[in-house]
């Protein structure tokens, strides 16, 4: 799985991570930590889809010789993965070098699992620093991003043309909207998204809730209230379907492959379903209230370097992290795994060689994540009031204000 959905499944995992972090159960990290003897360095990722003939797990063999030493790698599920990561630092048999999702590194950082890159004197200064914010708490930066993805608004240039819609006036919420009523009115149908009950609702609701001003820790501003009526107003004239109430990301798709759709927003992992779709489509940022591009959130994971007992091996696993992220593997990687890159200096490669990546690089220039603002692991107790609130009002059940200072009310209790 790409994205969001692992981010989604991530935080998620993250929460359940806090809850078992002081369960007294085996995590099969033994073997692993009997493995470290004899130049034997460990590596956990969240790719179990990638076997021994990939190119990701070739080029973890690539860098563990380029170290001299011995690459033993394991892929998880991202839920198997956290807790295990939890677990195993607990009883001091930590993997060498961890790869986890990008809202998962607060969670493992404040329970003292990871180490910073100040300590391991990991150079981050060529990754751009939105990407870095999101493996960043209390001034102290916890790993370094692999590639990041996000979220933009795919489009069906057929259902345009027949509305006499051009997508160059499309560049805020008022003309966004406009387009829908004419889309509307030439008897297609609008914008198709998820607002399901869950962090993947949430996921999709930041760019909007971002672009137009809000900060997570008032839910309840102006600025956040124009943003779920904004979503409430397109369901109530149909501008929207009513399915997004349970829509994931992954429905959400499927409606807008039918064709019927004029646009959808979501993410890069859908480039490949986009082009078997039988249309022709374009791509363009979620547009800001008063245009340019929205904020939306990053998924993609962070290369971080754990406690270990012996501090002799933080050498050699520096070495291993710096070849994991270095400007040739990374290009390679961010391909294999259908990321845009963290530098600018990979994005241009992207780019060059792909000229569809060239939207996807910049909103990715412009996405924050989701823990970022120094919020670590408040995040997650603050985006679950949102998603409540997102739900509440579009169901009709409560105006965008009311379900928004309810919202506020319960995160600011849950964050004390």
């Amino acid at each position: 799985m790409h994205g969001s959905i692992r981010s989604r499944r991530a935080l998620g995992a993250a929460l359940l991570a806090i809850t078992l972090a002081g369960a007294a159960a085996a995590c099969g990290s033994g073997d692993d930590a009997g493995a470290k003897a004899g130049g034997t360095y460990t590596i956990w990722d969240p790719y179990p889809q990638y076997d021994d003939a990939s190119a990701w797990v070739k080029l973890l063999g690539s860098c563990g010789t380029a170290a001299g030493v011995t690459v033993k790698r394991t892929g998880y599920d991202t839920t198997d993965l956290t807790n295990k990561a939890l677990l195993a630092a607990q009883q001091g048999n930590a993997p060498d070098v961890l790869i986890v999702d990008n809202p998962v590194v607060s969670t493992l950082a404040e329970a003292g699992v990871l180490t910073t890159t100040a300590d391991n004197g990991l150079d981050i200064s060529a990754i751009a620093p939105n990407l870095v914010a999101a493996g960043q708490t209390g001034g102290k930066t916890y790993g370094i991003p692999i590639g990041a993805n996000t979220l933009a608004l795919y489009y069906n240039k057929a259902v345009l043309q027949a509305a006499g819609v051009d997508i160059a006036t499309v560049k805020d919420w008022a003309s966004l909207t406009a387009a829908l009523g004419k889309v509307k009115a030439a008897g297609k149908k609008g914008i198709t998204f998820s607002a399901i009950g869950t962090e993947e609702g949430s996921f999709q609701f930041l760019p909007w809730f971002w672009g137009s001003g809000a900060n997570l820790r008032k839910l309840d501003s102006p600025e956040a209230v124009s943003a779920v009526t904004l979503w409430s107003d397109w369901l109530k004239q149909g501008l929207a379907p009513n399915s997004v109430i349970n829509n994931t990301q992954t429905t959400s798709w499927q409606e807008f492959a039918t064709g019927e759709y004029a646009f959808a927003e979501n993410g890069t992992w859908q480039l490949a379903n986009a082009k078997k779709a039988g249309f022709d489509y374009g791509i363009i940022p979620v547009p800001a209230v008063t245009g340019g591009t929205a904020p939306a959130p990053t998924g993609g994971e962070f290369v971080s370097v754990p406690v270990q007992k012996d501090a002799k091996r933080y050498a050699t696993t520096k070495q291993l992290v710096e070849c994991l992220t270095n400007v040739e593997n990374s290009n390679t990687t961010v391909t294999t795994l259908s990321y845009v890159a963290p530098t600018v200096a990979v994005q241009d490669k992207q780019v060059a060689a792909n000229p569809d990546l060239k939207v996807w690089v910049e909103a990715v220039k412009a996405a924050k994540g989701r823990t970022s603002d120094d919020l670590g692991t408040k995040y997650p107790r603050i985006s679950e009031p949102l998603w409540t609130a997102v739900q509440a009002s579009l169901s009709g059940s409560k105006s965008p204000a009311d379900a928004l200072a309810a919202a506020q009310a319960a995160a600011a209790a849950a964050t004390k």
